[in-house]
């Protein structure tokens, strides 16, 4: 038995790194109001809310990150294609 992932590539898949995972642990807590997750957004992870925004974006399409979280990258993924739906 061949233990090699499809397509014959022996180098591992990288996991999600920290900063990656910090992002969507931020996306999994509950925030009591505006201007509250952008705050913890700035002071825990170090990062504006447009690049945070842009990071998280861009894990809703990384397979690892649905493999890490899948319930809040499912959720946001519905939520993201509400809104291009209504454009």
């Amino acid at each position: 038995m061949n233990d090699e992932p499809e397509g014959g590539d022996a180098e591992p898949e990288r996991a999600l790194g920290e900063r990656e995972r910090a992002v969507l642990a931020v996306e999994r807590r509950s925030w009591p109001g505006p201007g509250a997750k952008e705050r913890a957004v700035r002071e825990q992870l170090g990062l504006s809310p447009v690049r945070y925004y842009q990071l998280l974006n861009a894990l809703l399409d990384d397979p690892r990150a649905l493999a890490h979280d899948p319930v809040t990258v499912n959720r946001l993924r519905r939520v993201r294609a509400e809104r291009e739906q209504r454009r």
